[in-house]
């Protein structure tokens, strides 16, 4: 099939991929810049971002505060003028502030999960910030914008549908993730953007789409387009490459995996999630949580959650694997080297 441009609004990339924000320290300005002067979306994650500060462990919130006008200042000088976004999980301690702060920076697009992002529309009101939210099922959308449509007298400016075979915190119960297969998950994937063309309809506007989890080759990109999604988001194709910000461990961890080793994990954060099979995960539900708190999420039982999520995240990002969570995409294993952001876009838009 044929790939057009991804318009957002006024927003235009030359080619209809978004790379998904991955954090802790995954996708930050390196990635999404790299990205975005391919012509794609560049997307920085704002999880944790400032954990290489010297102030973090004091103040993590102000550290990541200050650290996302520098990402997007740096990813700026590298993007020659494409198209930036940042990803903030609705589970984030003081997720308005985040909003306010990429914002501020000049953001072009704000992609919002881990929860439904209810009051983003007016977390960027008067700005020129794009908005969207990652749903999983029909119903999510349709309670989001709904919501939206209610309360602010607006829509999505896109929607991002993140199935069951993403990496990272999935939008699905355990349940879930056993029931749908992969004709059940394109009939939802339908419904939908069903959903969306009716609040397209009613703002008489277009609404992209874009579908993300599973997404690795171009013909998973034409399959999506078949679905009727306007692009796809991609994130796990992303990480081995030399442009990612995250430690070599991290990208040989990928490179070095079968499918075998790629597991469905429970999170500290009260949901499933996808991530490499390592020593750590044998031995998580056995440790204890000490030290001082980095004000990671909203809703933290620090007396009872297996770990501690940040530390376990920062130490995959820094190459510390063998005591890492290492979040991943069920395509991981397919990963055989590493590569240029640019020879990547040259494979999937040939």
């Amino acid at each position: 099939m044929e790939l057009l441009p991804l318009k957002i609004g006024d927003l235009q990339a030359r080619w209809p991929i978004i790379q998904g924000g991955m954090g802790v320290g995954v996708s930050l300005s390196g990635l999404a810049g790299a990205v975005a002067a391919a012509g794609g979306v560049g997307v920085i994650s704002t999880a944790q971002i400032g954990y290489r500060d010297p102030g973090f462990d004091a103040d993590p919130i102000a550290t990541n505060l200050k650290a996302i006008a520098r990402e997007i200042a740096r990813a700026r000088e590298l993007a020659g003028g494409g198209v930036l976004g940042v990803n903030i999980m609705v589970a984030t301690r003081r997720y308005a502030d985040y909003v306010r702060a990429a914002v501020a920076a000049g953001i072009d697009l704000i992609i919002s999960g881990a929860g439904l992002p209810n009051k983003l529309p007016e977390l960027v009101a008067g700005s020129k910030t794009k908005i969207a939210p990652i749903v999983s099922t029909i119903k999510s959308a349709g309670v989001i914008l709904k919501l939206w449509d209610r309360r602010y007298g607006r829509s999505a400016d896109l929607v991002v549908i993140e199935g069951p075979r993403a990496g990272g915190h999935l939008g699905f119960s355990p349940e879930q993730l056993d029931t749908f297969t992969q004709e059940s998950y394109e009939a939802e994937i339908r419904g939908i953007i069903e959903v969306v063309r009716g609040y397209a309809g009613k703002y008489a506007t277009h609404i992209p789409v874009v579908v993300a989890g599973g997404i690795y080759d171009r013909a998973d990109i034409d399959r999506a387009l078949t679905l009727g999604a306007d692009g796809v988001q991609m994130a796990t194709r992303f990480v081995t490459t030399y442009e990612c910000d995250v430690s070599d461990a991290f990208k040989q961890a990928y490179l070095d995996c079968d499918e075998d080793d790629i597991r469905i994990v429970k999170s500290p954060v009260g949901m499933p999630g996808r991530a490499l099979a390592t020593p750590f995960l044998e031995h998580a539900g056995a440790r204890r949580v000490t030290g001082r708190c980095h004000q990671c999420l909203e809703r933290c039982d620090r007396a009872n959650i297996p770990y501690c999520i940040t530390d376990a995240l920062v130490n995959a990002a820094t190459g510390d694997t063998d005591n890492a969570l290492v979040f991943c995409g069920d395509n991981a294993w397919r990963a055989t080297r590493l590569e240029q952001v640019a020879d990547i876009f040259a494979e999937l838009t040939a």
